[in-house]
């Protein structure tokens, strides 16, 4: 039973569903209400089948590994597909090409990052830092330390509502800050990224001083959802943030983190609603304090308390 009361037909595939499906477990924030249905396709021809037949007004959405998403506590209406690890595999170089990288969408960035090092392909060291999987970083035009997908950019396959394949350039992606402006509807299967030739060791060494520098700067060991606003232009969130005096705010289990402020926190009780109020609140606080209007970075998905799956 769908969230407006309207029973879908599951078309037959060769993954699985599952039904009421806590993902709490899969977001990094460890918080939020269940998935109506969970979804987890056998490979990109059982997801396109899925699509192609599914009823054309059941609510789809994607989840990877939840780096920078906040589940709403009343949990996802309709079906929630997460890519499983036939969607991650790796090739560096190879018939690809010398210095490319193909990646499924459910690769984790940092192992795309190790793959591509391994293979001598720099210009991805960035990926080191960028939690999450390939799929999510090509929504998200993902990037850090001076570098974004973009730079890196070859194409894309995607599906989209209909269970067609699509070829995508940077054209069609049309990538800007932290976004790449595409159909929400599209589901990235993989990429493909261009890189330079250089000797693995170095490589490694430049990865290894980016990830000692997150892991100084960033609350990488809490239970966190990543940078939570963007950048404004000639700002830097976090100082926005910490200008108004937030550092160490908190609401009930939800906290902005002492260490960095574009951070928020769950301290271990924090419920989504909490974390969500808290942003909302530092917004305010910036706005009020600098005129600067933060916009989030971290997706917010589902439906509060008393709308969603879990009140059922």
């Amino acid at each position: 039973m769908s969230q407006s009361g309207v029973c879908f037909a599951l078309p037959p595939v060769r993954g699985t569903y599952v039904y009421d499906a806590p993902i709490r477990d899969l977001v990094w924030f460890r918080v939020g209400g269940p998935a109506e249905i969970l979804f987890r396709p056998a490979d990109a021809d059982d997801l396109a089948t899925f699509l192609a037949a599914r009823a054309a007004d059941q609510p789809v959405s994607v989840i990877g590994v939840g780096s920078n998403l906040l589940v709403r506590d009343g949990g996802i209406p309709g079906v929630v597909v997460r890519l499983p690890a036939a969607f991650g595999k790796i090739e560096a170089g190879g018939k690809s090409g010398a210095t490319r990288v193909r990646a499924g969408a459910a690769a984790l960035d940092a192992t795309v990052a190790r793959a591509a090092a391994d293979a001598g392909i720099a210009g991805l060291e960035f990926l080191r830092g960028v939690p999450g999987t390939i799929g999510g970083a090509l929504k998200m035009n993902a990037g850090c330390y001076g570098r974004e997908i973009k730079d890196i950019f070859v194409e894309a396959t995607a599906l989209d509502r209909a269970g067609n394949r699509l070829t995508l350039t940077a054209a069609d992606m049309k990538f800007v800050y932290r976004k790449a402006q595409v159909p929400d509807d599209l589901i990235f299967v993989e990429a493909v990224f261009k890189g330079t030739s250089d000797d693995p060791a170095a490589i490694r060494a430049r990865m290894d001083e980016l990830s000692a520098s997150r892991e100084a700067s960033q609350p990488i060991r809490a239970r966190t959802g990543g940078s939570t606003f963007k950048n404004p232009p000639g700002h830097k969130a976090w100082a926005l943030v910490d200008e108004a005096g937030c550092r160490g705010l908190t609401i009930g289990g939800a906290q902005v983190s002492e260490k960095h402020t574009n951070f928020l926190i769950n301290t271990g009780t924090a419920t989504a609603a909490q974390l969500e109020a808290l942003g909302e609140e530092v917004r305010r606080r910036v706005k009020e304090k600098s005129g600067v209007a933060l916009e989030w970075e971290i997706k917010r998905v589902g439906v509060p308390p008393g709308h969603g799956v879990a009140d059922e």
